[in-house]
């Protein structure tokens, strides 16, 4: 299975940290927060990501070029400018495609640019570049398989100022943004999707959580993985910095790959 993680946003909530890069490469325990999603998936056994680029593209791209020298131990030859790269780190069996969706496009926008990179049979993983979780992805890709539905979302129990998600035993009966005070399911920004549920787009335009999956679930398409486990975003510098204290500490219930 494929993933495509979401990476081109402009993170204006966190305008501190992405001034002069983009939020997934806004760092947590010195690795841009987009290196700790790809390790959960991973984890689960995806090794080919598709990072869907926007906002300061240019400095994803230079961390994934330079990223075996920066892992491992290198001879440099001043003379010539020769150099030896010794295996000091770990390997990364990792295939990455940068792919540039556009400096404005919206979520939904960036997937449908996607689209061709996908057999019509071929269930793929969506990520956004900023959610960490302990979330059982492999568990979730056979719910998946299961319903045989064109989509999948892990839902997470989170504060009031999220949206909603209704539930009909398994099926998501509706997707509502931000309707009301009270504590409930919300989106955890991991799915998983049959490339049918990418005609659920329109256009560049399209943000991928509002139409689409409202649409998905209207149609009794969209079906829901509860994780009742950690699960946390990277919207404000405050979260950032929750991140970062729970990582420091050695204890981050993210970090299933240690």
């Amino acid at each position: 299975m494929k993933a495509v993680i979401l990476a081109g946003g402009l993170g204006s909530r966190l305008s501190e940290e992405t001034a002069l890069r983009p939020k997934p490469m806004v760092e947590i325990g010195g690795r841009p927060i987009l290196w700790h999603i790809m390790n959960i998936l991973a984890f689960h056994g995806i090794d080919e990501f598709i990072i869907a680029l926007g906002y300061r593209a240019e400095v994803i791209k230079q961390y994934f070029l330079n990223f075996y020298a920066i892992n491992n131990d290198i001879s440099v030859d001043l003379g010539t400018g020769a150099a030896i790269f010794h295996r000091g780190g770990a390997r990364t069996p990792w295939t990455v495609h940068l792919v540039d969706t556009g400096l404005h496009t919206q979520t939904g926008g960036r997937l449908k640019r996607l689209r061709d990179r996908f057999a019509d049979d071929q269930a793929f993983m969506l990520a956004y570049g900023d959610g960490v979780a302990d979330l059982d992805l492999t568990a979730m890709m056979k719910f998946h398989q299961s319903h045989r539905k064109l989509a999948t979302v892990a839902t997470v129990l989170a504060p009031e100022r999220f949206g909603r998600i209704a539930y009909e035993g398994d099926r998501v009966t509706a997707f509502f943004e931000k309707p009301d005070n009270r504590e409930g399911w919300i989106n955890g920004g991991f799915f998983v999707l049959q490339p049918e549920a990418i005609e659920y787009i329109d256009d560049d335009t399209t943000p991928w959580e509002r139409s689409p999956v409202e649409r998905l679930a209207r149609d009794g398409e969209l079906m829901g993985y509860r994780h009742h486990g950690f699960w946390s975003c990277m919207d404000t510098l405050r979260e950032k910095g929750y991140l970062e204290e729970l990582w420091n500490s050695g204890k981050a219930p993210w970090h299933i790959w240690r």
